[in-house]
């Protein structure tokens, strides 16, 4: 049965969205939360909070609203919500963003290691290594 939240009582309210959180925190790694975003939420909804996390991240960087409104073809409603979110009750939104900058340089960053070190020889010749196992 579909229920308006204005329906639920401040305790329904508090308890279903301590449940959410706390789901939420139990997740380890990007593809246990992608997965749990997929079955819980449909395509439209990932891809509304994916771009509202892109609106933040632009409005935190500095970006104009009317680039935004341009480039992403939302309306000013939407990036003034967002900013509002940023200004006043959502500072999780800045942390979010922080932290998605950072594992975007981390994917950047090459996975093999350097020409002439003792990680480049390992993984080039693993079978070498095997009598003197790492830690």
């Amino acid at each position: 049965m579909k229920r308006k939240i204005s329906d639920l009582t401040d305790t329904e309210r508090i308890e279903t969205l301590d449940a959410l959180y706390t789901a939420a925190s139990t997740l380890k790694g990007r593809d246990a939360t992608k997965r749990f975003l997929k079955d819980l939420l449909t395509t439209s909804e990932r891809v509304m909070l994916g771009r509202r996390i892109l609106i933040a991240r632009d409005l935190l960087a500095g970006v104009s609203r009317n680039e935004i409104m341009a480039r992403m073809r939302v309306g000013p409603d939407t990036v003034y919500r967002v900013q509002q979110w940023l200004d006043d009750t959502m500072p999780g939104y800045e942390d979010v963003v922080e932290e998605m900058n950072k594992a975007h340089e981390a994917r950047r960053k090459p996975k093999h290691p350097e020409w002439g070190t003792f990680a480049y020889l390992k993984k080039k010749y693993p079978l070498h290594f095997l009598l003197w196992p790492s830690k």
